[in-house]
């Protein structure tokens, strides 16, 4: 997923805020005239060509459709061939809106109440609907949606694909797919997230003009490279293996060991000092072939260990009565914890694990989306249907940070702030992804960051490193979890790289000339 111009985020109540303090100002500014260029002006330079002169504009019964009918009566003054189909009732139109539409007409510009048979266009312009859609689409919209997509046009969705929720990314019935969206004052959370990424295509912000003073404190932020990566500092030559903290990994019960070896190659690999895992399985093995920089030990020599700097506990743990009291001692610990798989199981079915992480905090949770549903007590399909507020509530109920995984991975801080990740690939939709994800956090923990910002850098990292596989040939398909791990060992080592510079010369021997 692409983005231009801003990465500001907000929720649709927070854009509404926005636009109704911009235009209660005197004089305001013509923000749909402004919208409807935009759209125009990006369909112009990056959708249609010297080939391509026949454009089709779908406008809804909103500001939306407003938007469109200025876009539609820009391209038809730029010598486009123009077709509207307009699916609202003029008498019904806000102000803005009408005289949009009555700018149209005089431009010379018809309305059409369906789409033509027989005709062929290059471009479809989507204005059906836009923030304010509240419930499923039905009738001649879904229809018209329908048609959009059986089309095989490409198609610019203005502000968001039709039928999209622009809070959550869910499809309200049908939802337009779109090969890019020109979206306005900000990024929106469901452009990003669940549906999102699947009906957008490339993503293009426009602030329509406004002023960052007219931009109140964010609550929703996109996960950014250049800060998530701030706060690990490339490493002094002056350096040991104790600089670099302990990671501790409980799990590995009987045929899962590798589920925590791939947690702890993940820790090892992305820069901690030391690693060591400690195996559930009786028949555990000595050492680990593939890494053997690994030190494997039985589950209760972690907690002997004084020098840990995080224990991360879940992976391939199971649901046994010993997991469940190795779980109850670690929280009664006072390490950092990362929680993971059959952790957060555990967490789900016994109250008394909650309480015990609700008190203690300085966790951090890695659910995927079945996994949050049962520690919330709900459906997995209600947790979709509004990640950001799954993860927003979980974080409240556990008093510790959360990432909710999935297509734009949801981040829930303890600050009440909202993260949306949007690296990675359905690549990443393979066994073992979740224990690389919890190595990875661990291995930033004990290199000295705080858990939430190990958490934040982690998400980004593990999804680039899926997205370099991919660009190498080696995924979507068949990626696998340990190619991450070397793939974001290479990238992070490519991030923390400083700028190339001018060239020191050796020092000079012999003695100095006169």
């Amino acid at each position: 997923m692409r983005f231009s111009a801003s990465s500001r985020l907000y929720t649709t109540a927070e854009i509404r805020a926005i636009e109704q303090a911009v235009l209660s100002r005197p004089n305001p500014p013509p923000l749909m005239q402004r919208a409807g260029l935009a759209a125009a002006e990006f369909a112009r330079a990056r959708m249609l060509d010297e080939r391509c002169t026949s454009v089709l504009v779908l406008a809804g019964p909103g500001n939306n459709g407003g938007d469109a009918l200025v876009a539609a009566r820009h391209l038809k003054s730029w010598w486009y061939r123009v077709d509207v189909v307009f699916a609202g009732d003029p008498l019904k139109l806000s102000a803005d809106a009408a005289q949009a539409l009555a700018e149209w007409r005089e431009a010379g510009g018809s309305l059409l109440d369906r789409v033509p048979p027989g005709r062929r266009w290059d471009l479809v312009i989507d204005g059906l609907f836009g923030l304010g859609l509240t419930r499923d689409v039905e009738g001649r919209y879904r229809a018209l949606i329908d048609w959009v997509n059986s089309s095989r046009l490409p198609v610019l969705s203005i502000d968001i694909p039709s039928g999209l929720c622009s809070d959550t990314g869910r499809v309200r019935g049908a939802a337009v797919r779109a090969a890019a969206t020109v979206t306005f004052m900000a990024l929106k959370p469901g452009l990003l997230t669940l549906d999102g990424p699947d009906h957008c295509g490339e993503i293009i912000v426009d602030d329509l003009g406004l002023a960052p003073t007219d931009y109140p404190p964010q609550t929703v932020y996109l996960v950014e490279r250049e800060r998530v990566v701030a706060p690990l500092k490339p490493r002094p030559r002056n350096s040991h293996k104790g600089l670099f903290g302990s990671v501790g990994i409980l799990g590995g019960a009987p045929t899962m060991v590798g589920a925590a070896l791939l947690a702890g190659r993940a820790a090892l690999k992305l820069g901690a000092g030391r690693v060591y895992v400690g195996l559930m399985a009786r028949e555990a093995p000595a050492w680990d072939p593939g890494q053997p920089e690994l030190m494997l030990r039985p589950p209760q020599a972690l907690f002997q260990l004084e020098h840990l700097s995080c224990l991360a506990v879940g992976p391939g743990m199971g649901l046994s009565p010993e997991a469940y009291q190795w779980l109850k001692a670690a929280l009664a610990c006072p390490l950092p914890l990362i929680l993971d798989a059959d952790a957060l199981n555990l967490l789900a079915e016994f109250p008394r694990l909650r309480e015990m992480l609700a008190d203690r905090g300085n966790a951090v949770l890695t659910p995927h989306p079945a996994e949050a549903a049962r520690l919330l007590q709900t459906s997995t399909a209600a947790v979709q249907a509004d990640r950001v507020a799954a993860a927003q509530r979980l974080s409240e109920i556990c008093r510790c940070a959360v990432v909710l995984k999935g297509a734009g991975s949801i981040c829930a801080l303890t600050d009440d702030t909202r993260h949306i990740n949007t690296t990675g690939n359905p690549g990443m939709a393979s066994a073992g992804m979740g224990d690389v994800l919890t190595g990875l956090i661990a291995a930033f923990v004990a290199q000295g960051l705080t858990l939430e910002q190990a958490l934040l850098l982690a998400v980004h990292l593990h999804g680039a490193s899926a997205d370099r596989c991919v660009e190498q040939g080696k995924g979507p398909v068949g990626l696998t979890a340990g190619e991450t791990v070397e793939a974001a060992r290479e990238l992070l080592n490519a991030w923390l790289s400083p700028r190339p510079s001018a060239p020191v010369p050796p020092p000079r021997s012999g003695r100095p000339s006169s």
